[in-house]
Order: C-alpha cells, then structure tokens, then sequence
C-alpha cells in the first residue's frame, strides 16, 4: 500500500479497519437475537440503537488500541520493515493526536446514543453497561490499567466480547441483562471469545516481547497459544451442545446443533492451517486467524438467526 497517495478518506477508513468489526458486531447480533426471543418480538428501536452504538464503540476501540499501541507498533516496524501490514501511526496514516482525538470522540458519541437509547426505549441500564463496555477497553490498553501489557489483556477481551456486549444488545431488546438462554450460551461464548483473544497475539509474538508487552503468546510461545486457540475452539461449540441438550432453560437442540456443526467444520480447516502458522510467518498466521474468525463468527451468527426461528415456534 502506497501511503503517499492515501486520500483523507481513505486513511480514515484503513485506521477504522473494517474487516475487524464482525468480532465486536457478531456478539452484538447474538445478544439482540436472544434478547428479540426473550421478548417474543424484534425491536426495531433496539435494533437501530445497537447499529449505531456499535459504529461508535468499534471507532472508540479501534482508533484507541492503535493510539496506545503506538510505540509496541513502531518496535515492530523496525524488526519487520516488510514483514506486517502498514501502521496507522507509525507509517504516518494519522497522526497520533488526529487518532487519540478521533477515538475520544466515539467514545462520548457511544456513551451519548447509550444514554438517549435509554430513555426512548425505557431502558435505564442502558448507559452503565454501555460505560461498561467502554470501560473494559479502557482496562485494557490504556494507562493506568493497561491489562494488555500485564498479561490480562485476553481474559478482559474474553469477558468483555463474550458477556459484556451481548448483555448490552439483549437488554436493549428484552428489559434484561441475563435472560435465560443467554446464561445458558454464555459458557460458550466466553470459550469463543477467548479463542479469539489468544490468536490475535500470535503475529506480534516477538515485537511484543521486545516491547515488554506481556501476553499469553509471549509468555507460552506460538505452538502453545495455537493449541489453545483450537480447543477452546471446539469447547466452545461443544459447550453450546451441553446447554441445549442438559439445560432446561436453553433453546432446543434444533437451534444449536446447525452452528456447532458449522463452527467445528470451520474447526477442521483450521487445524490444517495450524501447523504452517509458526512464529513470523505472518502470511501463514493471518490465514490461520481467518479460518478461525470464520468458524466463530459464521456460527455465531447461525445460531442468532436458529435462536429466533426457535423462539418464533413457540415460547421462548
């Protein structure tokens, strides 16, 4: 990518990083679609909130996480000057304040949407756990918490994308911030979640170590984390299977049974892919961490629209 010949635009839409957004915008979508069968309808103003505040939140986490990860990101520049992806910062996209900026403004956008979504649709959590949302990503990269260079940054990831956000969406829809089959999928989302966490670290094992950066990759290594990243895969999916078929107040089998399929068939082309995806092998790395973004998010998202048929064919 010439940087040199970037539009404005065109920055400001490589920093937002489009192709990341279904990590955040997949759980959302799981939560208003267990929420909409809580209530037994679809709100469309719930629905509309979600849309925005999710524009407003990945622009707040996106632009933030390249904001405080600056300094690891020009480490690895220097170690790898053709070996990653340009750096919004570093590779002089956007400048670090234009960023900082940019990102703070989301942040009070989403928290704003939170709080007028609140009152049009008699919501009163709304805005604390939409603060809560923001916060956990705060906690994460950002001083003084910055668990993501303490070693805490997956679990926080882990809490914050598989419980924190679908929590959020569902009570948008239901009144509720725990209906029963979000407890009763939770479990496995907070599996998902982390497998997704834990591959995230692989690419930037070394410059992370170097930088002083502490994550599950830089204190395991890449085969370790890999492994991890696989079974949780799978406990994940199997984890959906046990509260359908064990748990009373969980959507029926029917309704799992499809994206756990789906998610371990992604599961097997993953394991393929796993033995080439060692450390700096950066090609074979992001094709390994698609193959497990597909196995997650396609079925997640299968399982929000099963959920709602389910809930359509009778009491939910």
């Amino acid at each position: 990518m010439r940087v040199g010949s970037m539009s404005l635009a065109a920055r400001w839409w490589y920093a937002l990083k489009p192709a990341s957004w279904p990590k955040v915008f997949v759980p959302a979508l799981f939560g208003q679609a267990v929420g909409a069968a809580t209530a037994g309808r679809l709100s469309a103003g719930a629905l509309l909130f979600g849309a925005v505040w999710m524009l407003a939140d990945v622009a707040f986490v996106v632009l933030l996480n390249d904001w405080g990860d600056r300094e690891v990101d020009v480490l690895k520049r220097r170690m790898f000057p053709q070996g990653c992806s340009p750096k919004t910062i570093p590779d002089g996209i956007l400048s670090a304040g234009a960023v900082l900026a940019a990102g703070l403004g989301a942040g009070v956008v989403a928290l704003l949407v939170a709080w007028v979504a609140g009152l049009a649709l008699e919501r009163p959590l709304l805005p604390h756990l939409a603060a809560l949302g923001l916060f956990v990503f705060v906690a994460y990269t950002l001083p003084p918490l910055r668990l993501n260079y303490r070693g805490g940054g997956e679990l926080l990831e882990m809490v914050g994308v598989g419980v924190v956000l679908p929590a959020l969406h569902a009570y948008a829809q239901c009144g509720e911030w725990a209906p029963a089959w979000l407890v009763a999928l939770s479990p496995g989302m907070l599996a998902l979640s982390l497998s997704s966490a834990l591959a995230s670290g692989l690419s930037d094992e070394e410059s992370d170590r170097a930088g002083g950066k502490r994550t599950f990759t830089t204190l395991l290594g890449n085969a370790v984390v890999r492994a991890g990243s696989e079974v949780l895969l799978a406990l994940g999916a199997l984890l959906w299977l046990v509260a359908a078929c064990l748990t009373e107040d969980a959507p029926p089998p029917g309704a799992v049974v499809p994206a756990v399929l789906l998610t371990l068939l992604f599961g097997v082309r993953l394991v393929r892919r796993s033995p080439g995806a060692v450390t700096n092998a950066f090609g074979a790395q992001s094709a390994y961490k698609a193959e497990l973004h597909r196995a997650i998010w396609w079925g997640t998202f299968t399982l929000s629209a099963l959920v709602l048929v389910a809930s359509w064919r009778g009491p939910g």
